[in-house]
């Protein structure tokens, strides 16, 4: 079941675990359970640290249920259904991790998470082949081997149909909390973890004995020479060139790999013919790493504070001093902003139809936009879904001749122009229909459908700055030839900012132009090392 290969390269990733780990499987019967149970013995082959029990664990949902105990005790880690796909990275990490390897979360964060007082059990409803449901499924993991209190049950959602038509469930990841719905649709560890302190604020008092991690208090950085804001190409590219200077550097990332992460196929890159997002993200994590860069992952910026010191406040209440910032945050998707859209998110409202796509197999569905994303998504939906109806606002589609080619090529998509969407429609909690506009005779028409993906472009995610750099009426960072913005010592850079052409490669060279203009900057600053800073704050 496992392919040769990739049991050979767990067998070098096991050859360190520190402590043992015990999959224990729920007993009784069910058409996938021998599946299973092949599945984990062969993840057990590879390591003596690795062992499967088989026992009536009424805790668990099912036959095709099983948890992760270390040396006896129960972790609070639950998968429910076979991880393999993309959550087969989530069961491996989640065995390295309980038994020992570190985790990959800040360590203010830790303390956060650690200090939370109050019983807590996820579930997280996945597609196997989407591929953002792994990094919610990680982190809550994550939580629970940081904190006794809180369990995590990962959910296969296509081996548990009754329950996904019992809760309504048309998109994932679908997060549910103690039995309430807590997030759903495309949600990352940041925005978790915003929501998780925001519901249950954590206590303020060390962790105690109950915790399985104690975690160690966070220690002040000194003063950096350059703070970057973002870690996508444009950040990262920032960071490895301010690096190689010699500076100090830290970059903040709330998600590593940014826009980059949910492409899907990357083939203009120069110098790399074909490669993926995911892989482009991993491979810039570790280029990053070769570099003496200090990582705050998972992180927002709350406040920044100028001055010839700028102070940069984390939403962990960390403060950062830094001689220069570099702004690169990148941009998110665009929202349509008619009834109807924010209400129906993950009900038949989505943003990538790869992660969801799956949901409405069979079904009608449109997708709005005629860009490039927008062909991409309906050619990619075409082989999955009965049919596909794009709408575009403008008289003609702006996506590149080829893409528009292949897509009238395909007998069921069907391209509808100069149209604009009023409305979409639900009926019983779920998507039912879409009302637009022909903009040339104002005639609307409502279209039957089960599901709406919306791909209109990108918005900069610059609303944190407030008016701390002057922004273009589109919200864009203004900038120079040098990435200067109108603030003394901040630069930018990549999608975040009024520079054309929003391209991967645009932004690592923006970021290493922006890096090479703070390190000229520096040069011309009078202080020159810690002891000559006067404190400003």
């Amino acid at each position: 079941m496992i392919d040769q290969n990739i049991l050979d390269s767990l067998r070098q990733y096991t050859a360190s675990m520190q402590r043992s780990v015990t999959l224990v499987l729920q007993s009784g019967e069910h058409s996938k359970r021998a599946e299973l149970l092949t599945f984990l013995e062969q993840i057990a082959s590879v390591s003596d640290h690795i062992s499967v029990v088989q026992e009536d664990a009424t805790q668990l949902r099912s036959p095709i249920s099983f948890r992760l105990d270390v040396e006896g005790k129960d972790t609070g880690i639950q998968f429910s259904g076979i991880p393999s796909g993309h959550e087969f990275n989530s069961l491996v990490l989640a065995i390295l991790r309980a038994s020992g390897t570190p985790l990959k979360l800040d360590q203010s964060l830790q303390d956060m998470i650690s200090s939370i007082e109050e019983p807590m059990h996820f579930e997280v409803f996945v597609s196997l082949s989407c591929h953002n449901c792994p990094e919610v499924v990680q982190s809550l993991n994550q939580f629970a081997l940081l904190n006794d209190r809180i369990s995590a049950e990962m959910i296969d959602g296509g081996l548990y149909q009754d329950l996904v038509a019992e809760r309504d469930i048309q998109g994932v990841p679908s997060v549910y909390l103690n039995g309430e719905l807590f997030a759903n649709g495309k949600v990352d560890t940041a925005e978790l973890i915003d929501k998780l302190l925001a519901s249950k604020p954590a206590a303020t008092s060390q962790p105690d004995s109950q915790t399985q991690t104690k975690a160690a208090p966070t220690k002040q950085l000194p003063l950096q020479d350059v703070v970057v804001i973002g870690g996508g190409p444009a950040g990262v590219g920032s960071a490895i060139y301010s690096a190689r200077k010699g500076l100090k550097v830290t970059i903040i990332a709330d998600r590593f790999g940014g826009q980059v992460k949910d492409t899907m196929g990357i083939e203009n890159l120069i110098g790399v013919p074909s490669t993926t997002g995911t892989k482009l993200t991993n491979d810039m994590q570790a280029h990053l790493k070769d570099y003496d860069v200090t990582l705050k992952e998972y992180l927002r910026v709350t406040e920044i504070v100028q001055g010839d010191i700028k102070t940069v406040t984390l939403s962990s209440g960390e403060v950062i001093r830094a001689k220069t910032l570099i702004i690169a945050t990148g941009a998110k998707w665009r929202e349509l902003g008619v009834p109807g859209e924010k209400e129906n998110i993950g009900n038949g409202v989505a943003y990538c139809p790869h992660c969801d796509g799956p949901f409405f197999k069979g079904k009608d569905v449109a997708v709005i936009g005629g860009g490039n994303s927008g062909i991409e998504a309906a050619l990619d939906l075409a082989g999955i879904v009965k049919s596909v109806t794009v709408f575009e606002f403008m008289p003609e589609l702006k996506a590149d001749a080829v893409l528009v080619k292949q897509a009238e090529q395909r007998n069921n998509i069907k391209i509808l122009k100069n149209v604009a969407t009023k409305q979409i429609v639900a009926t019983d909690g779920k998507v039912s229909a879409i009302e637009y506009q022909d903009r040339a005779t104002d005639e609307v028409t409502q279209l039957p459908l089960h599901g709406v993906f919306v791909q209109i472009g990108l918005l900069p995610n610059s609303k944190f700055l407030g008016d701390v750099v002057e922004l273009s009426q589109h919200g864009e960072v203004k900038i120079n030839e040098r990435c200067q913005t109108s603030a003394k010592g901040i630069y930018a850079a990549g999608d975040v900012t009024t520079v054309p052409y929003k391209q991967i490669v645009i932004s690592m060279g923006e970021g290493a132009k922006a890096s090479l203009a703070a390190f000229e900057y520096l040069l011309t600053l009078d202080v020159k090392d810690e002891e000559d800073v006067k404190e400003a704050a």
